[in-house]
Order: structure tokens, then C-alpha cells, then sequence
């Protein structure tokens, strides 16, 4: 059955256009991710506003003949060396109204602005073996990664992350943390830590590679607070005045009882101490101490980083769903 559909870019994004953002998201995460709760509406609106790092975003906005949404997409163009050949696309359609072409002619218009902007890869996550997946493949995107989504419940009292270790954590390290912006004094040695994520499994994921310094961390955690999230970071310090790993979280605005893992690296050098689990398990505590509305943690992982799921697992995180990470090629014409 065919519908006739406007496609509308987004150059200034109203609450009107966010609301009904959130209406196709909530209804395309109900069909195909049931369970998995969709952000605020206000959430999505300051998503797509302020100014991500190291990218810019076109969004567009498919309306049917009574003028409402049917189907959005975003495209956010990476623009840092390492990362300024990659596009990442996210694409939702009403599930009353797919199979219609609509997610087709959004496609395509990704992919145009992708050639325009002189990018070679396109990148896009689905819900494993859902109609997602299925689209993607059907347009010619390779799957490239497989990430498992685990929870973890704060009122389950099994785990070390319930447990403080009973020597303090190992010889010679110490525990720090901070809300929002790194405190200056340790700027440099974190945006040393950042950039041990490069070594992160991806997969055949060509994700390119983030190059950190101490502006660079200062204006990801600005771009949280823009859109209204709350970062949190626990950092284990060794005596040297290395900061030897962290992990961060993520709390959307309001009273959340779901918060959002970021990134949990070790430093090679530091790695074989534990220091990632240690780090985890403070910040599970902080949260239960700092933010007691927070009833569990959502994370993912890359299949093959078997050593952070096994970390998760330690903790009490389980597996309660998986995406894909598709990738296209985008050769030169």
C-alpha cells in the first residue's frame, strides 16, 4: 500500500518536532525493543539541539497527508581526524506504517548527505534478528559488530559491587570521583586514560580512533550537561599520580531509574589488578549512596570484549537483550 510522505529537514528543531520524534520512537521501541523504556520527550529534544562533540547532525522528519509523523532519522557526521570518514545513522519508522517505502526514502537521503560530506562509511545499530536488522541487510549494509545489552538491578545484594573489598583495593592505588567536569588538577592525566578506549574490541567495526587531551574531556562532559544529563566518574589513582582507569555513568534529567554506563577503560600498563572491576563496584556504591531513585544500570558490550563481560557478570549484570552495528560502504563516485 503506498502513502504519500513528506520528508521534512530539521534545521531548528521545536518541542513541537521533538514531541513527535518521541512519538515515532516510543512506538518503534515498543514494537521492536519491548522493555526497554524510550528517552523523555525532552530528552530527545535536547539531544537534538545541542551541539554534539566532534560532529554535526542533520536530522529529517517524515510526515503522512494529515500532517503528522510516520519516520525519523538522524545522521550525526563525525568531523575529529581519526573519525572524519564516518557517518552514523539512527532511523526509526512507525511500526503502523512501514513497508511503505518511507525508511527507503529516508535511506537515501542519509546516504546522499553522506556523499555530499565525502563520507566513505555509514554506520547504524538494530535490534538483533528484528525488522531493523532485516532492513539493513536488505540495503546492503554488512553486520560488524554484535553487542550484548546487560542490566544490572540495585536491590539484588549478590556481587562484589555490594561488597567493599576488604583490603581497600590493590596495593598502591586510591579511589577518586567527581560530578560533571574533571577537576583540573587531574584533566591531564584522564585525557591520558581516555585514550586507552582506542583499543577497545570493535568488531570489523571501522569506528576510527578518538584522540583525547584535557580540552577534549572537558568539552565531552559540557556536551552531557547541555542536554541535560548528569555525569558521574569513579577513577582509581595509582601513587604515582597516574590515573590508572574510570568509569563513568551517565543519569538522564529528572528522578531516572535507569542509568546509562559510558566508557570503563584501563590503562595497559595498570591492566591485571582488577582495577576495572574495583572501579565499577565503587560507582554501583556511589550510586546507591548519592542517587538511591536509581534502580538498575543498562551497559553494553562487544561479544568478543570477553573480559568486560566477564567483569559484568562478576558484578551481576545480565544479558537481557543484543543489537547490531551495520556498517555500509560508501566508495567515491
Amino acid at each position: 500500500m503506498s502513502e504519500h510522505i513528506h520528508l521534512v529537514p530539521l534545521h531548528h528543531v521545536s518541542v513541537t518536532d521533538a514531541a513527535a520524534w518521541h512519538r515515532v520512537v516510543a512506538a518503534s521501541a515498543a514494537h521492536d525493543t519491548p522493555g526497554t523504556p524510550p528517552p523523555e520527550p525532552a530528552s530527545i529534544h535536547a539531544r537534538l539541539t545541542t551541539p554534539a562533540l566532534d560532529s554535526h547532525r542533520l536530522t529529517w522528519l517524515a510526515t503522512g497527508a494529515d500532517g503528522a509523523a510516520v519516520a525519523v532519522a538522524a545522521l550525526r557526521l563525525f568531523t575529529s581526524p581519526g573519525r572524519d570518514h564516518l557517518a552514523e545513522l539512527e532511523l526509526h519508522v512507525d511500526p503502523a506504517h512501514r513497508r511503505r517505502g518511507t525508511g527507503s526514502r529516508l535511506l537515501s537521503a542519509a546516504v546522499a548527505a553522506c556523499r555530499t560530506e565525502s563520507r566513505r562509511s555509514l554506520v547504524a545499530a538494530a535490534a538483533a534478528d528484528g525488522p531493523g536488522e532485516a532492513f539493513c541487510r536488505r540495503w546492503g549494509f554488512r553486520p560488524a559488530m554484535t553487542l550484548d545489552h546487560l542490566l544490572l538491578r540495585l536491590g539484588d545484594t549478590d556481587g562484589p559491587a555490594h561488597r567493599p573489598p576488604a583490603d581497600g583495593g590493590p596495593p598502591g592505588y586510591r579511589l577518586t570521583g567527581w560530578t560533571g567536569t574533571v577537576p583540573d588538577g587531574l584533566a591531564d592525566a584522564f585525557a591520558l586514560a581516555k585514550n586507552a578506549m582506542n583499543d577497545m574490541p570493535l568488531g570489523d567495526l571501522d569506528y576510527g580512533h578518538e584522540a583525547w587531551d584535557a580540552a577534549r574531556v572537558r568539552a565531552m562532559a559540557e556536551a552531557v550537561a547541555g542536554r541535560g544529563d548528569t555525569l558521574l566518574t569513579v577513577a582509581a589513582l595509582h601513587d604515582d599520580g597516574t590515573m590508572a582507569g574510570y568509569t563513568e555513568i551517565v543519569l538522564p534529567p529528572g528522578t531516572p531509574a535507569r542509568a546509562q554506563q559510558y566508557d570503563t577503560a584501563v590503562v595497559p600498563a595498570h591492566r591485571g589488578h582488577g582495577l576495572g572491576l574495583w572501579v565499577k563496584a565503587a560507582m554501583v556504591r556511589r550510586l546507591r549512596a548519592e542517587h538511591p531513585g536509581v534502580t538498575e544500570i543498562e551497559t553494553d558490550n562487544a561479544e568478543d570484549n570477553l573480559h568486560m563481560l566477564a567483569v559484568n557478570h562478576r558484578l551481576g549484570y545480565r544479558t537481557h537483550r543484543r543489537t547490531r552495528e551495520f556498517q555500509l560502504g560508501l566508495p567515491a563516485t
